[in-house]
């Protein structure tokens, strides 16, 4: 079978955009910088992330985002998830978008029910929890496309026989 061209999948490309970015930034940055830096505010500046991009995850963790800033365990975990699951998915998921590779629907589906339940169980601790944002409305704003996309992710992986051929 041969893939319909990528530049005839104008989805795909939304697809690629998305999972670049969280590669490039929410996971190896944002995520990262959780992973590397147990004190945030006084602790010593890691090699990666960057400076100036610290200092905007930092920004971020203390006008809006009080549980990135607490770090309690169970949240960690989710880190540690993102950093060693979601990551190298991220750049499979660009290359098999890009190539047209069928074998990207299984861990799609895979990848959207674990990031539609880490989403929801953070979510729930920033409206909530001990470590609630005083800006649900920024935070909640901020975390949709990490529950919505696993759900355009699925329909687009799930919704034919075959995901990158062209429809008769």
């Amino acid at each position: 079978m041969i893939p319909l061209p990528l530049s005839r999948r104008p989805l795909d490309w939304a697809l690629i955009g998305f999972f670049a970015i969280n590669l490039g930034f929410t996971t190896y940055v944002v995520s990262l910088e959780q992973i590397v830096m147990t004190d945030p505010l006084h602790g010593p500046l890691p090699l990666w992330p960057p400076e100036a991009l610290l200092n905007l995850v930092h920004w971020w963790e203390t006008q809006f985002d009080p549980l990135l800033l607490a770090r309690p365990a169970w949240y960690r975990a989710t880190i540690w998830i993102d950093c060693l699951l979601f990551g190298p998915f991220y750049a499979v998921a660009i290359y098999a978008f890009a190539k047209g590779k069928e074998w990207i629907r299984i861990p799609c589906v895979i990848w959207g029910t674990m990031m539609v339940t880490n989403v929801f169980i953070i979510c729930f601790d920033e409206l909530l929890g001990v470590h609630a944002t005083p800006r649900p409305e920024v935070v909640i704003g901020a975390n949709a496309s990490w529950f919505l996309m696993p759900f355009l992710v699925g329909w687009r992986v799930l919704r034919a026989p075959t995901v990158f051929a062209p429809k008769p």
